[in-house]
């Protein structure tokens, strides 16, 4: 039993190693698993690509960089399925840090569709307020909103010229991190009455189901198994299919570890109380 007594004194480092080469190499190579959507992103998915050209979505950026892996390849998939639809992605961030990660995805996407700033998508950027602001946006978005994140006018641009509350989007998609989206489903949704989609962390999403049961949301993505499906459905896996390929194998191996490392307490145990016995 050689092999448990080198098994338990096996250095650390070499574990780490294995652990980064199963996160790493599927994020490299993005193998395919087998992902099956669910209902609650298939109603987000069926909803958009129901929509009829030239309709306004307002996303609103409520997520930072921690936040990232999760929220980031499910706004990709969606401003693919908006300009693959001619559809007219209007942002918005509720936090201030996830502006530049709203606008390098903004604007990959935009870059990738050739879609055209102010005409087929505009970038409206951060404000403070929350809620002051989701009840203003109902009245008229240019009370918070009169400039662009470039400060620029947003009368300027064709995109805006007929777009002035919660009336004139088809939906409003939260891409969440943490309790923003209650202020949302609150506000624009309660009162205004507004289409909702959300997105939230893995660890977040079951708190939300129930607006989805009750229906005070069209659908929900949760965590990057979420983003992944809507990728699987937009036909184009990415990041997210790419991470749950990292994740579920590294899940396994550290599994086997722990299996591995039960064994050989056990054996290791057995051995030392055979030789104490002699």
């Amino acid at each position: 039993m050689k092999i448990f007594e080198k098994l338990s004194h096996i250095d650390r480092r070499f574990i780490y190693i294995l652990i980064a080469i199963v996160v790493i190499v599927p994020l490299l190579l993005k193998p395919k698993l087998p992902i099956v959507p669910t209902k609650p992103v298939k109603d987000i998915y069926d909803y958009v690509e129901n929509l009829p050209q030239g309709s306004n979505i307002l996303i609103s950026i409520d997520y930072d960089a921690a936040s990232m892996p999760e929220q980031q390849p499910f706004l990709e998939a969606l401003l693919r399925q908006c300009f693959r639809n001619k559809l007219k992605p209007i942002m918005i961030v509720q936090w201030q840090l996830g502006a530049p990660l709203g606008t390098t995805g903004l604007e990959k996407i935009a870059k990738e569709c050739n879609a055209q700033y102010g005409v087929d998508y505009i970038n409206l950027g951060y404000r403070p307020g929350y809620v002051a602001q989701m009840v203003g946006i109902g009245r008229e978005i240019r009370d918070y909103f009169a400039v662009d994140y470039k400060n620029v006018s947003i009368d300027s641009f064709p995109i805006m010229r007929n777009i002035h509350n919660y009336n004139d989007f088809a939906l409003l998609v939260g891409l969440e991190a943490g309790a923003t989206y209650l202020l949302w489903v609150e506000y624009a949704g309660g009162r205004f009455k507004q289409k909702i989609a959300l997105a939230l962390n893995a660890v977040s999403a079951p708190d939300a189901y129930y607006f989805y049961q009750s229906k005070q949301i069209i659908g929900l993505v949760g965590g990057m198994k979420g983003a992944a499906e809507y990728e699987v459905l937009e036909n184009k896996p990415d990041l997210a299919v790419a991470g749950m390929a990292s994740q579920s194998y590294s899940h396994i191996l550290i599994i086997l570890f722990i299996v591995l490392g039960n064994i050989t307490y056990f054996v290791e145990k057995s051995r030392k109380k055979k030789e104490g016995g002699r």
